[in-house]
């Protein structure tokens, strides 16, 4: 016969075991919603949603893979090495109370204590662009392989302007795995593209133009790309926008035409420029790039900076053979300045990374950059059917590249004080007591309330009765910044803010929302 107080003893231990049980309501949906639903979502770029229990119940075994081994959410730098603007990444504390969740049984919990899931409308966010571009409709084919297909449309452009602004709309979001962006003026791209009876040509390692110009690049998750205030992109007068889009593998015929939305400006701005500064030619120092059979080989680049400049973003590029990289700069008194680390390099994730400010380098400062490749059987990318083949210089998928892009322009020192995001990841957890929506304009009450400009530089104008607050929610509904006050005419500032698309929300004295209305920080 069990003693009755052991019994009592382990009724209380399993008790309070199960208490420290996770739940969707409780814990979960909140981490999920502030950090996968962005993509996750109906229509979203994730491919399945997890906007609801179920969802997320059916999909946890993957959650918990995924999370555990940092592929999801994708975010390949290293944010010990260096903080990077924008990032999309998990605490430890997230990761292991989804694990925890997930081996607990994943309870749903008390369904009313879970917050309201975000509104997505995919609604696009430069809605008034100086040029819109959209690609002829094209039929993807059933494939075993991926395919990189570039597609050419006329910028229709008369004089020389300045890109502030550019936002790629997949017409696909469950094909379109990635896109680059690129202006060519040469004429060969177009030539490309009319002998390929299809819409667009096939051509994997770029677009095949050597004097393209690449303007910009877009990766599932992440937002329109604004240059920071006073720059702006070179766009030549007749230029050809082309576009180079990653479609994965598909066992049937999927359809897509995707668009690109461009904000110009015609200037005077200083042009910033995104040029590979460090690249596996001229400035490789250990070079040729080659590989051989059932090797390890690490290679180095160094570029020396001819003028005084900022840098602004860094885009690391190379194939499947590639299994790390990382740039960093020295100063002329010798400090080091850290720039990108990706220690587990995957070709199917790369972008376009912003630094959180400009970074100020002095005349002859010199860029490095180095990158691992694996041609052994140890390497699950390798695309080679065996480690007995050399690995060269090339675009093709067994060739291999090394290339660093920087959007860079002629700087001061005072650059630097420029704020491209200064969130922390605190900032990144929504309010989960909140309801929030993204990409929506709503009037809920019928007071009378006024919110303008839409397009804002500096400050945010609110007109309404007595006893109002104004609030600013970032893409995620978190308040990034509030104000109250007493009635009539009040600005709310923006200083201090990275740019790109907030909601402004008008809240009365009773604190529910009486407007929200979407706007763009330049």
């Amino acid at each position: 016969m069990r003693h009755p107080l052991l019994v009592a003893s382990a009724f209380l231990l399993t008790s309070s075991l199960r208490a420290q049980v996770p739940t969707w309501a409780d814990d979960v949906s909140c981490i999920v919603y502030s950090h996968c639903t962005t993509c996750h979502h109906d229509g979203g770029a994730g491919h399945f949603s997890l906007m609801t229990y179920v969802d997320a119940y059916n999909k946890r075994s993957d959650m918990q893979l995924l999370t555990s081994a940092r592929i999801m959410p994708p975010w390949p730098p290293d944010e010990d090495y260096r903080s990077l603007a924008h990032e999309r990444s998990l605490t430890q504390d997230e990761i292991d109370i989804i694990g925890a969740w997930v081996q607990g049984s994943a309870p749903e919990g008390i369904p009313g204590n879970a917050p309201a899931p975000p509104v997505y409308l995919n609604e696009v966010v430069i809605d008034q662009p100086d040029i819109s571009v959209i690609m002829d409709d094209y039929v993807i084919p059933p494939s075993t392989a991926d395919l990189y297909r570039c597609f050419v449309m006329p910028s229709n452009t008369s004089v020389d302007q300045f890109i502030t602004g550019l936002e790629v709309i997949p017409g696909n979001t469950s094909m379109v795995h990635h896109a680059l962006v690129f202006q060519d003026t040469s004429g060969v791209a177009q030539q490309l593209d009319n002998a390929d009876p299809a819409p667009g040509y096939t051509n994997f390692g770029g677009i095949g133009v050597d004097d393209a110009k690449l303007i910009g690049i877009w990766v599932p998750g992440s937002s329109p790309y604004f240059t920071p205030p006073g720059f702006g992109i070179n766009l030549a007068a007749g230029a050809d926008i082309v576009i180079q889009i990653h479609y994965p593998a598909t066992s049937s015929a999927e359809l897509d035409s995707t668009r690109i939305n461009i904000q110009l400006d015609p200037g005077p701005l200083r042009g910033l420029a995104i040029d590979p500064l460090l690249e596996h030619f001229y400035t490789l120092t250990d070079g040729p790039l080659i590989i051989p059979p059932d090797q390890i080989k690490t290679f180095h680049s160094e570029f020396t900076v001819p003028l005084q400049g900022i840098i602004t973003a860094i885009g690391p590029h190379a194939h499947k053979v590639c299994t790390s990289m990382k740039a960093f700069a020295t100063l002329p008194n010798n400090d080091t300045i850290p720039l990108i680390d990706i220690p587990y390099w995957d070709f199917e994730w790369q972008g376009l990374y912003e630094f959180r400010k400009p970074i100020f380098l002095p005349l002859n400062s010199v860029l490095h950059g180095e990158a691992t490749y694996n041609n052994t059987i140890t390497n699950p990318n390798n695309p080679q059917d065996t480690a007995t083949q050399w690995v060269f210089l090339g675009e093709a998928t067994s060739d291999e590249m090394m290339l660093f892009y920087f959007a860079w322009a002629f700087g001061f020192p005072f650059d630097t004080l420029t704020v491209i995001d200064n969130s922390t990841h605190a900032d990144h957890h929504l309010n989960c007591t909140t309801d929030f929506n993204i990409g929506m304009q709503e009037t809920l009450t019928n007071a009378d309330v006024d919110v303008w400009p839409t397009l804002v530089t500096d400050r945010i104008n609110v007109q309404a009765t007595a006893g109002r607050e104004v609030r600013l929610l970032d893409a995620n509904g978190r308040t990034a910044k509030s104000h109250r006050y007493a009635g009539g005419l009040t600005a709310l500032g923006v200083e201090g803010l990275a740019r790109g698309t907030y909601i402004a929300e008008v809240r009365d004295a009773h604190g529910q929302v009486m407007t929200r209305i979407p706007v763009v920080l330049q």
